[in-house]
């Protein structure tokens, strides 16, 4: 891992809701322009912790956290941070598609419009480079006024990834992204990661240890709030290092 340089360091970092210690010292290195992929069973801290590297959880009263994040050599928990300009930078999509209800034109273009980007013609290669990056242009490309909410599940959640890349981020966060589609349509969403990291660095929750396993490249594995292992992902489907993972991975709990 040497040679891979790293786009997000995080070091002791704690997550507090009210009283209760949700993540408890998590550190790593999470590679540019590589997949990590977060695992565990339900309520063990992943979520949490995605949300804490583009400040989500500070939408969520009587949080806290300490410990440090950093991207580019920036601590994003530092006070003169600005959140917007954090969130422009590291995109996130959610587990249920979640478009606007606009057209997809209109869904793609609507950050590069807060960002003062008015002029159609900047707004129309801008729609069509993030649908095309989305895997998405040739299935909507003659019907750019349609509502976004009329798409399929599986054109949904990529037209949110379009929404997502449209700003320009440097990292995409996913939290479960195909957990709610069918098998071909998650094909395609694996297929679009694969293809999206050469320009993204992306970390994604997944219930699913053999998407885990077929769309990473770096694995974490989370239990009750701890990070038990970080490792390549070869590695910790293969040779976990430690016997927690091990039982994780082989279904013997979780």
């Amino acid at each position: 891992m040497n040679e891979l340089k790293t786009k997000i360091r995080i070091d002791n970092f704690n997550f507090y809701y009210g009283k209760k210690h949700a993540l408890k010292n998590i550190s790593m290195n999470v590679p540019e322009h590589r997949v990590t992929a977060l695992i565990g069973p339900s309520g063990c801290g992943k979520s949490t912790f995605l949300r804490s590297l583009n400040r989500m959880n500070d939408l969520i009263e009587h949080t806290r956290c300490d410990g440090t994040v950093v991207v580019d050599n920036v601590n994003i928990y530092d006070d003169a941070i600005d959140v917007v300009e954090l969130r422009k930078k590291i995109g996130m999509i959610f587990q249920r598609s979640n478009p606007f209800p606009k057209s997809i034109y209109d869904n793609v273009a609507y950050g590069p419009r807060i960002n003062n980007i008015k002029e159609k013609k900047q707004l129309d290669e801008i729609v069509e480079r993030s649908l095309i990056r989305a895997a998405l242009w040739d299935e909507v490309k003659d019907d750019l006024s349609k509502s976004g909410l009329a798409l399929s599940g599986g054109q949904q959640q990529r037209l949110c990834i379009a929404r997502a890349v449209a700003v320009d981020p440097e990292i995409l966060l996913m939290d479960e992204p195909a957990s709610a589609l069918d098998p071909l349509a998650t094909t395609k969403i694996e297929e679009l990661i694969h293809e999206l990291k050469g320009k993204y660095t992306i970390v994604i929750v997944t219930h699913n240890m053999q998407q885990a396993a077929r769309v990473s490249d770096f694995t974490a594995f989370f239990y009750m709030g701890e990070q038990i292992e970080f490792d390549e992902t070869k590695k910790i489907f293969t040779m976990p290092g430690k016997k927690q993972t091990e039982d994780y991975i082989t279904g013997r709990f979780g």
